[in-house]
């Protein structure tokens, strides 16, 4: 066996189709990319056309992470058993199709029904996207650029959501930007069909329906409780959802560790590296993603932007992290993985830090600057702890592995929707306004942008100034928590990734 291997591996790595095969995966990594730019950069139109609450406007936004999060440990190990490449063909074509009830959807309720369905179907890409690399790059320099190539699509579709989004937005109904994910599916399924190799794990075992449902009820059920906390305080319902998360999650891990091949392999876990990596990721995530969701309607609510000047005012982030993740894996082999790393999450909480100054007139520059370090940054950090996630585990456990990192990424997410977006929307819920203000005011900006059509001008115009003051203030104070943690994290992965290195070429 041990003599055949060199020959397997060196064929593996002169596969003339893989770039090609890589070009494929990262459609998908688009697809997932897009949607989830474009959805703030929808959000205004939304609200004014389905009218939701700010609890529903903020469902609406993370109830997608809240699905994929739950789901994505499962999907990875199915992809792992019934096959990597069925299932990103299978999750790609419910993607696009399940985006049409996206951009159809005529109340809030079925808006959060859609992106719930979605999350479903977002879960079986990301981790088959990253396993698949896993497996068909052998040689660990090739394998690194092939992430960061990976990384930097993901980072490119922040740019093209709200560039291609923005157009859509002045020229169609909100609708049109989930629509646009179709076009990529079909080329994604046509093509991937016959490029991409299949692979998966030869003695997987069966797949556990019982860990799912743990997996599925723990990781919901406790990110509702952050988010319910963190909006209405601490109540029974949000007890009660906490306590029952945490004892799905805790039985999921002990059915893991009893379970001869169970679903998620927990020894992972033990190795310091791999779980600095996923640990990373998560906090910087939970530090950055209450920002994204808020910046385009501080840009078109607050400045006024039209929303393709908007999308372009998000560039510089994503110029900067596909930059970064093409250099990444070079950088870290000449200096150290920890130091990429640290420094590049350093770079981020920097970058909040700065933005905690902004007020309702701050130039772009400042702004631009903020976002380019927030790309760099992020570009760098992102790139390498995939890195080190997916080189410290056998390529048969690549799918599992990968879903970890992915879950990581969600789980922050989600929680920093909840927890930042929920301070965002506590202090702006309590802006002075004129008598006869609308109740649909406090909820969300753009339900004052709304109820302000259907005022007197003077009390429209107050109660307009009031609630951007609320809302940047909201705002500063949410860069302020995110700058804390991402210093607070570059701290501790200068620790947990100590002597951590990427592979080198044989």
């Amino acid at each position: 066996m041990t003599s055949t291997l060199p020959a397997t591996t060196s064929e593996a790595v002169r596969r003339p189709g893989r770039w090609l095969a890589l070009a494929v995966l990262v459609l998908a990594v688009l697809l997932v990319a897009v949607d989830a730019t474009v959805l703030g950069l929808a959000t205004p139109y939304i609200s004014e056309d389905l009218e939701p609450s700010g609890t529903q406007l903020l469902w609406i936004g993370d109830v997608y992470s809240f699905v994929i999060a739950g789901l994505l440990v499962s999907m990875g190990s199915l992809g792992d058993r019934i096959g990597r490449k069925r299932i990103l063909l299978i999750g790609a074509t419910a993607f696009g199709l399940v985006s049409v009830l996206n951009a159809y959807a005529t109340t809030p309720e079925m808006m959060i029904a859609a992106r719930a369905l979605l999350g479903v179907a977002g879960a079986t890409l990301m981790p088959a996207t990253l396993a698949l690399i896993r497996n068909i790059f052998h040689d660990p320099r090739e394998r690194s650029l092939a992430v960061g190539i990976w990384g930097a699509t993901a980072s490119a579709g922040t740019a093209v959501g709200p560039i291609v989004g923005g157009f859509l937005l002045e020229h169609f109904w909100w609708g049109a930007v989930f629509l646009i994910n179709l076009p990529v599916m079909i080329v994604l399924v046509v093509v991937g069909l016959r490029t991409l190799p299949e692979s998966k794990n030869p003695d997987p075992g069966p797949w556990d329906l019982t860990s799912v449902a743990l997996s599925l009820v723990g990781m919901i059920a406790v990110v509702y409780a952050v988010k319910e906390t963190a909006s209405h305080g601490l109540t029974w319902d949000a007890a009660t959802a906490g306590l029952l998360g945490a004892a799905a999650l805790y039985g999921f891990v002990r059915r893991q560790l009893t379970l001869p091949k169970p679903l998620l392999d927990m020894r992972l876990f033990r190795r310091r590296g791999f779980s600095g990596a996923v640990l990373a990721d998560m906090l910087t995530v939970l530090g950055m993603s209450g920002l994204v969701f808020f910046l385009s309607q501080y840009l078109q609510l607050v400045q006024g932007r039209r929303p393709l000047e908007a999308g372009l005012a998000e560039l510089p982030a994503a110029v900067g992290a596909v930059v970064a993740g093409l250099l990444a894996g070079r950088v870290a082999r000449r200096y150290s993985v920890r130091a990429v790393v640290s420094g590049g999450l350093a770079a981020i909480g920097l970058a909040l830090a700065a933005l905690t100054t902004v007020g309702q007139s701050t130039g772009y520059p400042v702004l631009g600057a903020a976002l380019l370090a927030v790309g760099v940054g992020a570009g760098f950090s992102f790139t390498v702890t995939s890195d080190v996630i997916l080189s410290s585990v056998p390529k048969e456990q690549a799918g599992a592995a990968s879903a970890v990192s992915e879950t990581a990424y969600e789980l922050g997410a989600a929680l920093g929707i909840a927890v930042l977006g929920s301070i965002v929307t506590g202090v702006y819920r309590g802006f002075p306004s004129p008598t006869g203000t609308p109740d649909g005011a406090h909820e969300s900006l753009g339900g004052a942008v709304e109820a302000a059509a259907h005022m007197p001008p003077a009390a429209a115009e107050d109660m307009l100034a009031s609630a951007r003051t609320a809302f940047v203030d909201g705002l500063t104070l949410a860069s302020g928590v995110g700058a804390a943690v991402l210093l607070a994290t570059a701290a501790a992965a200068w620790f947990m990734l100590r002597g951590q290195r990427l592979e080198n070429s044989p």
